[in-house]
């Protein structure tokens, strides 16, 4: 069930176009990193892109932690001189990983191809969104890789003003 979200809030997540999400994993390390991101009223999408990153996708820390701890945190905001201006937006909710379709297959079960089809859809319609979105993911190849899903559990938004 969708998190009920005011109109307001539902825009500030919308319209900005970069978070910082926090993860921690089996070390207890907090790591946090900033995302693209799309929001489509109840997910919130990031794709594993491809900028240049030292290991691959399966290895990066924000999936190694999402995997051992799903909790996450990413906030949103706004800075300004005029600190009657700031704002912010902190997310809080569970993350998995996500992945395009693949020829898996035909050994597994009908329920286990069931929910890949489902997951497959799901992550094609987050990449349609995320290039409508970000026009530097239109020549990405983010439909062949990974991507973050979270689920909102708690939305705090703060304005100074």
């Amino acid at each position: 069930m969708p998190l009920d979200i005011d109109d307001d809030t539902r825009a500030f997540i919308i319209n900005h176009r970069v978070g910082r999400l926090a993860t921690v994993g089996e070390d207890l390390q907090p790591a946090v990193i900033p995302i693209c991101y799309v929001f489509d009223g109840e997910h919130i999408y990031s794709p594993i892109d491809e900028k240049p990153k030292s290991v691959d996708a399966s290895s990066l820390k924000r999936v190694r932690n999402i995997e051992a701890n799903p909790q996450v945190a990413l906030v949103i905001d706004d800075y300004s001189e005029d600190w009657s201006k700031l704002s912010y937006a902190l997310i809080s909710g569970t993350a998995e990983i996500i992945l395009p379709a693949s020829g898996a297959g035909k050994e597994a079960s009908k329920e286990a191809s069931k929910e890949a089809s489902n997951e497959a859809q799901e992550h094609a319609r987050a990449v349609e969104l995320l290039r409508e979105k970000y026009q530097q993911y239109r020549s990405m190849k983010i439909d062949a890789r990974p991507m973050i899903k979270i689920k909102p559990a708690r939305i705090k938004r703060w304005g100074a003003s």
